[in-house]
């Protein structure tokens, strides 16, 4: 990942981006680059930046006038300009606009390359910033861009390498590092918790389930009781027996542990910044086959809370494994328990990729929360009804439920299902779009995105505030 430095002065021997403001023109000329006309321009021009270039040396200059997301945005395209030209690039600004260019630089600079035998690694691997924005500015900054990378490699290793129990040791790893205990439960421990919707969707793999549970609590810790965070682990997803076709479906479903990668790297991300928290993350994992004893259409499971589900469709199997997690989660007496799964295609038919969707029963605090903090870092949510008429439609005739609704408002029958499972407040987030793109966007790649994380800090970091 690319380092930051701080410096006392400007190196002209090195490339620059110079962000500027509009009000900064008045009385002086901010480089030697550009003249104060040349700056009027850049700043009333559609493009808000332009740069001069002699040989592989590049001075840009970039008006700061524009949205925070813009800012990011603007990094990014500088990013695919030089980030295979230079090794260095100092950034000159006011604090704000320096982290918010630096964060979509650092982002759109992220490659997974770990696969290829003669990898392409981009150049550009420092960028300076004046001794005068903080360091605590600067570490937080590091510490996001660095468990963003983290959380897309998580989302981009193939089953071969990351199966369920090889995603619990790598949130070890995490937690050795950053300072948060992990717990991991193996099948015989599971078993005896009688997470059967774990156990069910476990049943076609050579590969046993685990349950992870992260727990970071600071000595001042705002939060008595713990925000519990939930993760789907489908570290691969085939369908089971109801098996995906293969083009645009299966091809991509190691991913569909997305919403565990994201609050494993809230969770990582928080005790890196010592935020005063009352954290807990629970992630049931398994990859879901058609193999050896796999659950069918027909079957029924009982589930953690002595809940009994109606199978009848395998590949709604996200929902049978978050739904013991969220049972187990009471257990802790939680503040409010927030789960993120690519759970539904239904939610990526809605809304697209651009945002996640978000319901549930929780107060209107924490969904007001959630959206202000998804704003300010760009991974936005969009409330959704989840009136019980849609829960309803989740009965079954021989058991409390079935594990499908429906062909009308899948997202939102899903959610209610999980609702069932859950006595404390609750909120279910359907991440299935913004956490994996077929091309890329900006600073966010094609694979993983690592979407989720950022929102989730932000949620935290706010809640102290």
């Amino acid at each position: 990942m690319i380092k930051i430095s701080r410096s006392k002065e400007t190196d002209l021997k090195i490339s620059s981006v110079l962000l500027f403001s509009k009000k900064d023109l008045k009385d002086k000329t901010l480089t030697e680059s550009f003249t104060q006309e040349d700056l009027l321009k850049i700043a009333d021009s559609k493009e808000k930046f332009d740069y001069t270039k002699k040989g592989n040396h590049f001075n840009f200059a970039i008006c700061s006038d524009q949205s925070d997301e813009q800012l990011r945005v603007s990094g990014s395209v500088i990013q695919k300009i030089i980030s295979e030209k230079i090794d260095k690039l100092q950034i000159i600004g006011d604090e704000k606009s320096v982290i918010l260019f630096s964060e979509g630089l650092i982002l759109a600079n992220y490659k997974f390359t770990k696969y290829l035998s003669e990898a392409n690694e981009n150049k550009l691997s420092e960028i300076i910033v004046s001794d005068g924005i903080k360091s605590s500015k600067v570490d937080e900054l590091v510490n996001s861009c660095k468990v963003v990378y983290w959380t897309r490699d998580m989302v981009n290793e193939p089953v071969s390498y990351l199966t369920a129990l090889k995603l619990s040791e790598e949130v070890a790893k995490a937690g050795d590092e950053a300072g948060f205990s992990v717990t991991v439960l193996n099948k015989s421990q599971i078993e005896a918790l009688k997470m059967g919707g774990l156990l069910g969707v476990n049943r076609g793999s050579m590969d046993p389930p685990t349950f992870t549970i992260a727990e970071y609590k600071h000595p001042k810790a705002v939060n008595k009781n713990p925000i519990i965070l939930v993760g789907k682990g489908v570290v691969y997803d085939t369908g089971g027996l109801s098996l995906k076709p293969t083009p645009g479906s299966m091809d991509c479903m190691k991913s569909d542990m997305a919403g565990a990668a994201a609050v494993a790297g809230a969770i990582y991300l928080a005790a890196l910044q010592k935020l005063k928290i009352n954290l807990i993350v629970l992630i049931p994992a398994t990859d879901n086959r058609p193999g050896m004893d796999a659950y069918t259409p027909g079957d029924i499971l009982t589930m953690h809370n002595g809940s009994t589900v109606e199978v009848l469709n395998t590949d709604a199997e996200g929902r049978l494994i978050l739904a013991d997690a969220l049972s187990y989660a009471d257990k802790y007496k939680p503040e409010v328990v927030i789960d993120a799964a690519t759970l539904t295609g239904a939610a990526v038919r809605a809304i697209g990729t651009h945002a996640s969707i978000v319901m549930g029963n929780a107060s209107d605090e924490y969904f007001k929360e959630l959206e202000e903090a998804g704003n300010q870092v760009h991974e936005r949510v969009v409330r959704f009804p989840f009136w019980d008429e849609y829960y309803k439609e989740m009965k079954s005739t021989i058991a409390d439920l079935k594990n499908i609704g429906g062909g009308n408002a899948g997202m939102i029958t899903a959610g209610k299902f999980l609702e069932h499972f859950i006595k404390s407040p609750y909120i279910h987030m359907d991440v299935a779009g913004p956490t994996w793109l077929d091309a890329p966007e900006a600073y966010r790649p094609k694979g993983g995105t690592g979407s989720g994380v950022r929102l989730f800090y932000q949620f935290l970091k706010n809640r102290i505030k």
